[in-house]
């Protein structure tokens, strides 16, 4: 029987963020090996994760940021369970890491991302197992996208819970209108940058809704494809970015605004995740 002295567990404990008694008990059952001790806590994962498969991880962390020449950019969100794991400062800075390593090695998708190494040892994907060993909770890599553009800007609401990236056709966007339109993209929730850009299921979804709404109210039939029409246009100019109205002034409209700072400047795209 191996002995397992106190700065084993704690250094054990330190590598992994694990409890004592789970460093402890790691050890032992790995005879004080480190490596194999590391593989019990992430078959401790597995065993959780499988354990909690169908709760809900709705609380976490979303951070967003760009590449140094600002072409790129990347949000993501790494889910929790509870507030109180997703305000701890370990788990932020692991999330942090995770962003840091997309900004890096440029992957294109979650799986992707999951895939590369996290610290030299582990994947990304082990090093989540890992801590839903450790933490207790079902913890998993939730949201992944990439926005590349002439202009990228990165917008993280105070408090990690909301983030977006937005592209911008100029490089020589105004830093202060470009940082206005993230924020516009935070609040109002777009669901695509224009009228030409909204998925047909969600156009076709809003028609029939609005076809249905008239006809609870009881318009005509012969009237119904007309009214819903109408809402459509409501709908986009509620929902596509450059049609809303510019939250700091409801007279322009955000493709407006654009234009009055640089001709011909818009969004070429944006992601906006959000927890809950």
């Amino acid at each position: 029987m191996v002995a397992i002295t106190a700065a084993d567990i704690n250094k054990l404990r330190q590598m992994t963020g694990a409890g004592m008694m789970d460093c402890k008990k790691a050890l032992t059952e790995a005879e004080g090996d480190f490596e194999k001790a590391i593989d019990e806590l992430r078959k401790k994962g597995q065993k959780v994760a499988a354990n909690r498969g169908d709760r809900e991880s709705k609380e976490g962390v979303v951070l967003a940021k760009v590449t140094a020449d600002n072409k790129r950019g990347v949000v993501l969100a790494v889910n929790c369970e509870t507030d109180f794991v997703g305000i701890n400062a370990d788990f932020i800075k692991m999330t942090q890491t995770m962003i840091d390593i997309a900004i890096e090695k440029n992957p294109k998708t979650a799986d992707e991302l999951k895939a590369l190494s996290y610290d030299g040892k582990i994947t990304i994907a082990e090093k989540l197992m890992e801590q839903t060993g450790v933490i207790g909770e079902k913890i998993e890599l939730n949201k992944y996208e990439v926005v590349e553009a002439p202009f990228v800007l990165a917008y993280i609401h105070p408090g990690n819970k909301l983030a977006n990236v937005v592209g911008f056709s100029s490089t020589t966007v105004n830093a202060e209108v470009a940082k206005d339109v993230a924020m516009q993209v935070a609040a109002m929730a777009p669901v695509a940058v224009d009228k030409g850009d909204v998925d047909a299921e969600m156009i076709q979804r809003e028609i029939e809704v609005g076809k249905e709404q008239a006809r609870a109210e009881g318009k005509p039939e012969d009237m119904l494809e007309k009214i819903a029409m109408g809402k459509l246009n409501k709908f986009y100019k509620e929902s596509t970015l450059l049609n809303q109205e510019f939250i700091k002034d409801n007279k322009k409209t955000i493709a407006q605004y654009l234009d009055g700072s640089e001709k011909g400047l818009t969004v070429k795209g944006f992601k906006r995740i959000a927890l809950g």
